[in-house]
């Protein structure tokens, strides 16, 4: 049987989305069918987000699952009325920490995901363009300004860490390749010297590599075990030789990557 579940909010939904999404991950032996009703800030939209829920409810022959991040309390009293198992966040949590804090919570929405900080949203941009700007050593000449600086063989996933560093946590993050010539000379290369103390490395299993490349290239050197194994055993023993820190990404997600490269480089989120 699949589940429905809805995520009801009056943003944009990422928070009741990942809320959500991290609880269901618990419940492998389920399937769910998810649908996303975000900016539900209404009466009329709630109304229609309830008749949604309660048409699902009513073919699957069982409630469907509603995570709700919704702030008015009474567009939330709407949705309890609805034929689903309603998951209020905003309710679950706020009164206690209201309690905590000796303070009443503001209740605005779109709080999360939203330019009401601009100064944190202005940031978020500006480590994206960074990214961008210094993204496989296009250039070098803004590393000064780099709070981490990401080597790595091609294809070993330093691109998008540096993306969701920039987006999660407002971190600058440049990345550099290596290839033969670097390994060739088996030192660092000279333009990194100066930035020495902002080098994190990745690595990756070389079947994984190998993969990865011949989806983007196949039948050729490049792509090629041979070359694969070559490079991973290369730069590990520069990371190594060179004290520069670096882990293995082939198990982990982009989160995992980004949360760890943040953990072990002692990189501080600027949003």
């Amino acid at each position: 049987m699949i589940r429905s579940v809805f995520f009801v909010s009056d943003g944009t939904g990422i928070t009741a989305e990942t809320l959500g999404h991290t609880l269901l991950t618990q419940f492998e032996q389920v399937s769910f069918q998810q649908m996303s009703l975000p900016f539900v800030n209404t009466d009329d939209k709630v109304e229609w987000a309830v008749q949604r829920i309660n048409r699902a409810a009513q073919s699957d022959g069982v409630k469907p699952l509603v995570f709700s991040t919704l702030i008015d309390s009474q567009l939330r009293t709407h949705l309890a009325k609805c034929d689903g198992v309603v998951f209020d966040f905003f309710e679950t949590f706020t009164g206690a920490m209201e309690k905590e804090l000796g303070v009443t919570a503001q209740r605005v929405a779109g709080r999360s995901h939203g330019m009401g900080n601009v100064r944190a949203y202005s940031e978020r941009i500006d480590a994206l363009h960074y990214a961008i700007q210094n993204d496989d050593g296009a250039t070098t000449r803004d590393y000064p300004m780099a709070d981490v600086v990401v080597m790595g063989v091609s294809r070993a996933g330093k691109t998008p860490t540096c993306m969701y560093l920039a987006l999660t946590y407002g971190v600058r993050a440049a990345n550099y390749p290596l290839a033969d010539d670097d390994f060739e000379r088996g030192s660092l290369p000279a333009v990194l010297e100066p930035y020495r103390h902002k080098l994190f490395g990745l690595t990756v299993d070389p079947e994984r590599l190998h993969q990865i490349r011949k989806e983007r290239r196949p039948d050729s050197g490049y792509a090629s075990m041979e070359q694969c194994l070559m490079e991973i055993r290369a730069v590990e023993r520069l990371f190594k030789r060179e004290r520069i820190p670096f882990f293995n990404i082939t198990q982990r997600s982009i989160e995992e990557i980004s949360a760890q490269l943040m953990q072990q480089a002692g990189l501080t989120r600027r949003i």
